[in-house]
């Protein structure tokens, strides 16, 4: 398809959704390299989304409905935000020549593939594409190091954190596994948001760690970016932060629970993540930490732990 003006993309979602979408970025780039790409995004995320080698521009869209439409209809509008209705209407309003999106009975002049909720994230975006002709490479998920230096470098990040009570591991369960790694002489950092440093503290303090051990709330994306790049190990669970591991190429351990790795985890032949499930699936948006979550224990974490700096994992 030759296009003569911009290419929109809507994926106004958070920091594990913008990384997803990263190769699905790209292939559009490959595919449109003379065409202005603009990205629909949350404006927290500006950072990261300006060391994507395919973005241009973003526009700031905290999410469904707050979709300004840019200067000039763009000729290609891509719904990388989800299935619809809300998406798909947000960005016919910005009225696109060509509209690629998942199918949806709401909009029958639209042909799209059938949404599959058993697919990678990754997966996902790359098959959407494809079916409108594009190629997509899976595994383009790699960024560029920070422009920021890390604050510590070679740290083992410990991000006790989630979005959801129903994925977040208990804070004491961090508080040994930070403990522990830290008496294998390793530097250990706690990272959070500045509404995560009662957690952070409180993790710090089990784990005996210093309070200067405790950076939540006191970096920025950036900042929390050039820790990540710059570690030796990360430790968290189904977050962004774990996305982050994956985009820096950072030795990681990844706790999943209600929410199965084959969907949201790191590539599956990456040997420096490793992703630990108990098998059991629930409700990702749960009042409180999943069942199948609470089955991994801080043995469990350690064992992985040491498998990956046992095997003198680097960056990837």
């Amino acid at each position: 398809m030759a296009l003569s003006g911009s290419v929109l993309v809507l994926r106004a979602l958070g920091l594990g959704d913008l990384l997803t979408a990263v190769p699905a970025l790209r292939a559009l780039r490959a595919a449109y390299p003379d065409r202005r790409l603009v990205l629909a995004a949350p404006e927290p995320l500006r950072g990261l989304v300006e060391s994507i080698d395919a973005v241009d521009e973003l526009l700031p869209t905290a999410g469904l409905g707050d979709l300004r439409p840019p200067g000039h209809p763009p000729e290609l509008a891509v719904n990388l935000h989800g299935k619809g209705p809300e998406s798909i209407r947000d960005l016919l309003a910005t009225r696109p020549d060509t509209l690629f999106t998942h199918r949806h009975p709401d909009f029958p002049d639209h042909p799209g593939p059938e949404w599959r909720a058993d697919l990678h994230e990754v997966d996902r975006w790359c098959r959407l594409l494809e079916y409108h002709g594009l190629t997509a490479d899976r595994t383009a998920l790699l960024l560029p190091p920070p422009p920021v230096p890390a604050p510590v470098p070679g740290a083992v990040v410990v991000h006790p954190g989630a979005a959801a009570p129903a994925r977040r591991w208990p804070a004491e369960r961090f508080a040994r596994v930070a403990r522990e790694l830290a008496a294998d002489g390793r530097p250990v950092v706690i990272t959070g948001s500045r509404a995560e440093l009662p957690l952070a503290n409180s993790v710090a303090a089990q784990a005996g760690l210093a309070p200067s051990a405790v950076f939540a709330g006191r970096t920025d994306l950036a900042g929390l970016a050039a820790l990540v790049a710059a570690a030796a190990l990360v430790v968290c669970g189904d977050t962004g932060v774990g996305h982050l591991a994956t985009a820096y190429g950072t030795p990681s351990v990844l706790l999943f629970g209600p929410t199965p790795p084959r969907t949201w985890g790191p590539p599956a032949g990456a040997r420096h993540h490793i992703a630990l499930w108990a098998g059991t699936t629930g409700d990702p948006l749960g009042p409180q930490p999943d069942p199948g979550l609470l089955q991994l224990g801080p043995e469990h974490v350690l064992t992985a732990a040491s498998e990956v700096i046992g095997k003198g994992a680097h960056h990837g």
